[in-house]
C-alpha cells in the first residue's frame, strides 16, 4: 500500500492530451528536470538528450511523448500552454534544429537525434521511463531518471515509489475501509470527509474555486468536442463522430452557448435510446479531443478522460444536477475512488492495461454519480466496485500507439457502465454485497501482476497486433 496523501487536484489534473502517462507525464518530468538544470546555470548547457524507454518508447510516437518532453524543456506550462501553438513549435525546432531552453537559452536541438527511442530497453521500476542528459560547455554532465507512473503522476529516480506528498490528515485514508470508517463514524458523506481532508492543502473556498474549475475545462471540452468534424492526426484517418451524431440528435435546433445546448438537449426527453445516444456522444467528444492534442483534464488519465466527465454531463442534462454543489460533490466523490485504486494498486495503463485507465474511471464516476443521486457511503463504494469488477482484465492495446482504437470508444463503454453500476447500487442493499471495493482493488492489482507484458500499452498485442501500423508514420 502507498503512503501518500493525494488531493482532488491530484487526482484531476488539466493537461494536454492524448495521454496522462505518455505525454503529460513526461511534460511535468522535462519540467522538473529544467528546475535542476537552472540551478546548475541554464547559461552554460551545451547539451540536452532525452532517452525514452519502455512503454514511452514503444508508444510514444502515437502519444506525442517527444512533443510534450521537448514543450517541457522549452518551460512551457501544459495547464495554460495555447494547443494551437503546438504543431508550428514543433515545425521550428525541427527545422532550424534548435530550442529555447526554459525561455531563455538557444540551444542547437535535433529532435531526430536528441530524443532516443529505445524500443528493447526497459528500467525495473516501471514500463514508463525517461532519462534527460544535459551536457555543460566545461564537460560537467548532469542526468536524471523519470518514471510516469500513470495519471500524469511522476516521481523521480530515488525518490521512492511515492508521487503525492505527505500531509497530515484529519481523516486518513488508505483503502475503503477507511473511507468508510470515516463516513460511519462522524456521518458525514464521501464528499464532505474529502473535504475536509482537503483543508490540510487549502481553505474550502480555494477547493471549491478549483474543483469548479475542473468542471468548466471539463464542460469546455465536451462542449467543444461536441462541434467540431474531421479526421483526428496521427495517420489511422479515424473520422471523429460526435460533431456529427450532436447534430442528428438535435435535428437542426440553433443555440449560442453550453447552457442553450443544453436546453435543447432535454426537449428531446429521456428515452432510453436518446439517453444512451448522448451519454456515448458526450464521451466521443472529450476523446476525440484528446487525440486532437486538445486540452483536457486527466480523469485519472487522458486516456480514460471522457467516463467521468461524460456521466457528470448525463446527471446534468438528464437527472437535473445543473447545481454547482452537486457537481463539486460528484467530483470530491470521484477523486477518492481515483486515490483509492492509485494507493491499492495503480492508474497506469503500462503497468496494468487498460482496467488501470477505463476501469478506474468507470469507479470513480459510478460512485460520484450515487452520491448525487442520493446513495449512501455503502451504496457509492458499492458502485465502483460493481463498474470495476466488470472491467478487470480489460488490456491497453492502442492500434498504431495511437490513444483512438479502441480507447476512444472504451470511454463509451466505461460511462454506461459506471450508470447502470450507479443504478444497481442504488436499487441494492449494500448488506448483500458479496465483494467490497477493496477486495477488487487487491482483485485489479494481481490481475495487473499476471497480466502479459505485451497487453500493458505496448501496442505490441490484442487490436494493435491484429491490426498492425507502421508506428513511423503515426
Amino acid at each position: 500500500m502507498k503512503k501518500e496523501s493525494i488531493s482532488v487536484f491530484d487526482i484531476f489534473k488539466i493537461g494536454i492530451g492524448p495521454s496522462s502517462s505518455h505525454t503529460l507525464g513526461p511534460w511535468r518530468a522535462a519540467l522538473r528536470f529544467l528546475d535542476t538544470v537552472r540551478k546548475q546555470g541554464i547559461d552554460n548547457v551545451a547539451s540536452v538528450q532525452v532517452l525514452l524507454y519502455g512503454s514511452l518508447a514503444k508508444t510514444g510516437k502515437g502519444h506525442g511523448t517527444d512533443v510534450a518532453v521537448l514543450l517541457g524543456l522549452c518551460g512551457e506550462d501544459p495547464v495554460t500552454f495555447d494547443v494551437n501553438q503546438i504543431e508550428p513549435r514543433m515545425q521550428w525546432v525541427t527545422d532550424q534544429k534548435k530550442m529555447l531552453l526554459g525561455k531563455e537559452k538557444e540551444i542547437a536541438f535535433d529532435p531526430a537525434n536528441d530524443i532516443v527511442f529505445l524500443f528493447t530497453e526497459s528500467l525495473p521500476t516501471h514500463p514508463n521511463a525517461v532519462t534527460f542528459l544535459c551536457t555543460y560547455k566545461d564537460g560537467q554532465q548532469v542526468a536524471e531518471t523519470y518514471y510516469s507512473i500513470g495519471g500524469g503522476f511522476v516521481i523521480k529516480e530515488g525518490e521512492g515509489n511515492s508521487a503525492g506528498t505527505i500531509v497530515d490528515l484529519p481523516f486518513p485514508i488508505d483503502k475503503a475501509a477507511d473511507l468508510l470508517h470515516w463516513c460511519m463514524k462522524t456521518g458525514l458523506s464521501i464528499s464532505e470527509v474529502v473535504m475536509e481532508n482537503e483543508h490540510a492543502w487549502r481553505s474550502e473556498e480555494e477547493t471549491r474555486q478549483g474543483v469548479v474549475k475542473i468542471w468548466e475545462t471539463m464542460r469546455d471540452c465536451i462542449y467543444r468536442g461536441c462541434h467540431v468534424e474531421g479526421e483526428l492526426p496521427g495517420g489511422l484517418q479515424v473520422t471523429r463522430r460526435a460533431a456529427k451524431l450532436n447534430k442528428r440528435l438535435l435535428k437542426g435546433a440553433t443555440y449560442n452557448n453550453y447552457d442553450e445546448w443544453v436546453a435543447d438537449i432535454r426537449k428531446g426527453g429521456a428515452g432510453f435510446q436518446y439517453t444512451l445516444d448522448w451519454v456515448s456522444c458526450f464521451a466521443l467528444a472529450v476523446n476525440e479531443e484528446n487525440a486532437s492534442f486538445s486540452r483536457v483534464v486527466t480523469a485519472p488519465t487522458n486516456g480514460a478522460a471522457g467516463v467521468v466527465p461524460a456521466v457528470l454531463q448525463y446527471f446534468i442534462a438528464f437527472c437535473d444536477g445543473y447545481d454547482e454543489e452537486k457537481i463539486i460533490r460528484y467530483l470530491l466523490t470521484a477523486s477518492e475512488i481515483g486515490s483509492i485504486f492509485k494507493k491499492g494498486a495503480t492508474l497506469s495503463a503500462a503497468m496494468g492495461g487498460c482496467q488501470a485507465e477505463i476501469g478506474v474511471s468507470s469507479a470513480m464516476a459510478a460512485a460520484g454519480l450515487t452520491e448525487c443521486l442520493g446513495g449512501t457511503p455503502r451504496q457509492c463504494m458499492m458502485a465502483a466496485e460493481i463498474a470495476m469488477e466488470h472491467h478487470l482484465g480489460l488490456t491497453c492495446d492502442p492500434v498504431g500507439g495511437l490513444v483512438q482504437v479502441p480507447c476512444i470508444e472504451r470511454n463509451t463503454m466505461g460511462a454506461i457502465k459506471a450508470i447502470t453500476a450507479s443504478q444497481l447500487a442504488l436499487q441494492s442493499n449494500p448488506d448483500n454485497a458479496r465483494i467490497s471495493l477493496d477486495t477488487v482493488v487487491n482483485t485489479m492489482w494481481h490481475t495487473a501482476l499476471d497480466m502479459n507484458h505485451k497487453y500493458k500499452e505496448t501496442a505490441e498485442g490484442g487490436l494493435a497486433m491484429n491490426f498492425p501500423i507502421n508506428l513511423s508514420e503515426c
